[in-house]
């Protein structure tokens, strides 16, 4: 999947791609919000850390104040983020690499409810495959 057209076909489920395009972040957000989703996006080069990660994440998917800034209460949290969410996250790596364990349980939560974008370069696992 690289281009736009194919973005939209796929905002119907949730799941978890990497996504190779050189989309402008407004350009990605215009086409969502016209298809009728919403975009969310991470900039992944300053997430190295579970806690960098979760004050990112409260930010992108606009969580309430009470969020509990760990695994626990993302899943939570995500129960009540509505369908048709895009989360563009872009630089992936930097968490992945610095922090697996994390990265891959809320990358599964994540994929659970949201279409989450890998965009970048990352290490190869047997996680999402390219689109």
């Amino acid at each position: 999947m690289s281009g736009l057209a194919a973005l939209v076909a796929r905002l119907d489920g949730p799941g978890v791609l990497r996504w190779e395009s050189d989309h402008e972040v407004g350009d990605v957000r215009h086409v969502v919000e016209v298809a009728g989703g919403r975009l969310a996006h991470l900039d992944g080069a300053r997430i190295d850390s579970a806690p960098a990660l979760h004050a990112a994440l409260a930010a992108a998917l606009r969580f309430p104040d009470w969020y509990g800034a760990n695994l626990d209460a993302l899943a939570d949290c995500l129960r009540e983020v509505p369908q048709r969410v895009v989360l563009l996250w872009d630089d992936w790596a930097t968490l992945a690499e610095a922090e697996p364990r994390v990265f891959d349980v809320a990358l599964g939560l994540l994929g659970e409810r949201v279409l989450v974008l890998l965009r970048g370069l990352g290490p190869v696992s047997e996680g999402p495959a390219a689109g």
